[in-house]
C-alpha cells in the first residue's frame, strides 16, 4: 500500500540524514563542561570511540562502568596534572549514546586548560557548541524537543521557566507530539487503504468515522498549542516599552517595575535621552521592559535621536504602556501625538494607557476599557495601581502563572502546531466537499510532517545546525 511505501522512503530518507549530518561522529570529542573560572569542581567531558585510550593513557586504567573512581590526570610525558574523579560510560548506555568519559577534577583556568590539551594529545578534538547534545539526538537517545529543552533548561531565568524546560526534558512534550502522530498514521492508513481498494465494496471512507477523528485531532492539536504557547511565554516573555510626553513619570514607573533606582527621576523634562533596558519576572512571565525618551518637538540632536529610538522600540514591541500625566488628560491630550505614533504601532491593541500620577489627583486605581484601548489610573510614586498593572500585562499575552501541566516551547513548535492543524482543517474541508480521498491523503501526511519537524523526525540539516550552534560548550 501507499503508507507502507512512504514509511520506506520516510525511514531512508532518515538514515541518510542522520549519516550525512553526523558524518563525523567518528571522532572523538572533548570539552570543558563547567562554567569558566575559579571553581571546586571542574569537569572535561569526552566523547567517542578514543575514550579507552585516554583513559588508558591519562589514569593508567580504564575505569569500571558507571563507578567513580579517584585517579591521578597525567599528560603524555607522565606528569600529573590534577587529580580527581574519573567516570566512565560505555556505549549505548550514556548521555551520547557513545563512549564517554568525564574527568572531574579541580576547578580553575589553567588546571582545565591543562586537562583539555592533554586529551586533545591522546587524539581527541575540541567539541563544537552542543554537539554532545547533537549525538545524543542524531544516536536516539534524545529527540529534537527534549535537546532543546537541555538548552532551555540552562538559560532558564525563573523557577516557573526551569520546570516547563524539566517537564519537556523529560518527555512531556514529545509523548503529546506522538500520540498525535500515532493517531494521525492509523487515520492515513485507512485513508490509504480507501484509495488502493477503491473498486471494493468495503466503505474504507465512512464519512461520520473521517470527520469525528480528524475533528477530535484538531482539538488535541489546539489543546497542545495553547499549552505549548504558555511554554513560549516561559522561554521568550514579553518587551513592554513605555512610551509617552517627557515628565509623564515613566522613569519613575520602569523604577517602580525593577522596584530599584534604574533610571534618574528629576523635574526637569527630558531626562531620559535613550533607552534603558531591565529585565524582571512577574509570576515567572519575562519582561524585558524598556524606557524611552519623551516623545516631543525638539530642535535638540540628541533628543531627536533619543526620539527616533524610541519610535523604533514602540514599532517593536508586544506591549505599549503610553503613560500620561493625570493632572492633564485629556482625550486632546492623548492625541497631540497619535498620529505619529500610530504609524509605528504593530498593533493598536497593544496599547495600554496609563494614567500616572493619581496620588495628585485624589483618584482610585482602576482598570478600564474604552474606545478599543485599556486604561489604567495609577501612581508610580507610590505604587497604587502597579499590582493591577501586573495582572494587565499578564492578561494582555494570555499567561497563567499555574505551571500545571506545562512545558516549554519554542516558536518554531508554534509554527509547525499551526501549519499541522491547517492541513487537517484543509483536508476536512476536501473531504467534505469532493469526498477526495487523494487529496485528504496528502493534507494528513502534511500534517504529520509538520509534527516530525518538532520531535526531529523530518528536519533539514541546517535547522539541526542552527539549533545546536546556540547551546554551551561542553553540551
Amino acid at each position: 500500500m501507499r503508507i507502507n511505501e512512504h514509511r520506506s522512503q520516510t525511514h531512508n530518507k532518515e538514515i541518510k540524514q542522520k549519516t550525512q549530518f553526523g558524518k563525523n561522529t567518528i571522532e572523538t570529542i572533548a570539552a570543558i563542561a563547567t562554567a569558566s573560572g575559579r571553581g571546586g569542581v571542574g569537569v572535561i567531558r569526552i566523547s567517542g570511540p578514543l575514550c579507552q585510550h585516554i583513559a588508558r593513557s591519562m589514569l593508567g586504567v580504564v575505569p569500571k562502568p558507571r563507578l567513580a573512581h579517584f585517579s591521578l590526570f597525567k599528560d603524555a610525558q607522565g606528569n600529573t596534572l590534577d587529580q580527581g574523579i574519573s567516570l566512565y560510560f560505555p556505549a549505548p548506555h550514556s548521555f551520547t549514546g557513545e563512549d564517554v568519559l568525564e574527568l572531574q577534577g579541580h576547578g580553575g583556568k589553567i588546571v582545565q586548560n591543562n586537562l583539555l590539551a592533554s586529551v586533545l594529545q591522546f587524539g581527541a578534538r575540541i567539541a563544537r557548541p552542543g554537539e554532545f547534545s547533537e549525538r545524543a539526538f542524531l544516536n536516539g537517545k534524545i529527540d529534537l524537543t527534549q535537546a532543546e529543552a537541555i538548552a532551555d533548561l540552562i538559560d532558564s531565568t525563573s523557577t516557573q521557566a526551569a520546570k516547563a524546560a524539566m517537564h519537556s526534558l523529560q518527555g512531556a512534550f514529545s509523548q503529546a507530539i506522538f500520540q498525535l502522530v500515532e493517531k494521525l498514521t492509523n487515520l492515513r492508513v485507512l485513508v490509504e487503504a480507501a484509495i488502493d481498494f477503491s473498486e471494493e465494496e468495503i466503505d474504507f471512507l465512512n464519512n461520520r468515522k473521517i470527520k469525528s477523528e480528524i475533528t477530535e485531532l484538531i482539538q488535541q492539536l489546539e489543546t497542545i498549542f495553547s499549552t505549548a504557547e504558555q511554554g513560549a511565554l516561559l522561554r521568550e516573555g514579553m518587551t513592554v516599552v513605555i512610551a509617552g510626553r517627557p515628565n509623564a513619570g515613566k522613569s519613575s514607573l520602569l523604577n517602580q517595575l525593577t522596584a530599584k533606582n534604574t533610571a534618574i527621576v528629576t523635574d526637569i523634562p527630558g531626562t531620559t535621552r535613550d533607552t534603558l533596558r531591565e529585565y524582571i519576572h512577574i509570576d515567572g512571565l519575562p519582561l524585558h521592559i524598556i524606557d524611552t525618551a519623551g516623545l516631543h518637538e525638539s530642535s535638540d540632536v540628541v533628543e531627536q535621536e533619543g526620539i527616533r529610538r524610541a519610535l523604533k522600540e514602540i514599532a517593536a514591541a508586544d506591549q505599549i504602556l503610553w503613560v500620561v500625566d493625570d493632572q492633564e488628560y485629556s482625550e486632546q491630550q492623548l492625541g497631540r501625538f497619535w498620529p505619529e505614533v500610530a504609524g509605528v504601532l504593530p498593533d493598536a491593541k497593544k496599547l495600554t494607557v496609563l494614567r500616572n500620577k493619581v496620588d495628585l489627583t485624589s483618584k482610585a486605581a482602576e482598570v478600564t476599557f474604552k474606545d478599543n484601548y485599556h486604561s489604567i489610573k495609577l501612581s508610580a510614586k507610590t505604587g497604587d495601581g502597579i499590582d493591577l498593572l501586573k495582572e494587565h500585562l499578564k492578561k494582555t499575552i494570555g499567561f497563567h502563572s499555574s505551571i500545571e501541566g506545562k512545558f516549554i516551547a519554542r516558536q518554531r513548535h508554534l509554527d509547525a502546531l499551526k501549519r499541522a492543524a491547517q492541513y487537517l482543517k484543509d483536508g476536512l474541508d476536501q473531504f467534505n466537499i469532493h469526498h477526495a480521498g487523494e487529496l485528504l491523503a496528502e493534507d494528513l501526511r502534511q500534517a504529520q510532517q509538520a509534527l516530525g519537524e518538532i520531535t526531529g523526525k523530518f528536519t533539514a540539516n541546517d535547522l539541526l545546525g542552527k539549533i545546536f550552534s546556540s547551546f554551551c560548550i561542553g553540551k
